[in-house]
């Protein structure tokens, strides 16, 4: 069983920066894809980035690709999301979440098996 849990969410202005982490529970974590999803307000829950157990692939949307990085340090037990030159649009609750499969395709929610609660990024223009 893993555990999430984000933080680094807040208000920030058009054009600013903000660094979400996500925090897991349990050594599993580091053999796990993981992602970073978010929901606006009346929308669907979509895809921002993920990244493969190693490291070794990155994946965007292609709304925030150059905008936005993804990383982990497995030796935390911690993923991250590096959110620059933000614009409103980005206002969301930000979820992360952890994949135990290996192959899975990293970019769809429904595969992944835990998540986080959640937290809310606002960016006022």
């Amino acid at each position: 069983q893993v555990q999430l849990v984000e933080s680094g969410g807040g208000l920030v202005q058009a054009g600013g920066s903000l660094r979400l982490s996500c925090a897991a529970s349990g050594r599993a974590f580091s053999w796990y894809g993981a992602g970073w999803f978010r929901q606006a307000p009346g929308k669907m829950r979509e895809f921002v980035a993920s990244i493969r157990w190693n490291g070794g692939s990155t994946f965007y949307a292609d709304s925030v690709r150059g905008r936005f990085t993804i990383s982990r340090d497995n030796a935390k037990n911690t993923l991250y999301l590096q959110m620059n030159s933000l614009k409103p649009e980005d206002t969301a609750v930000y979820y992360c979440a952890a994949d135990r499969e290996m192959s899975s395709d990293l970019r769809i929610g429904a595969e992944y098996d835990y998540w986080g609660q959640g937290t809310q990024v606002t960016v006022s223009s």
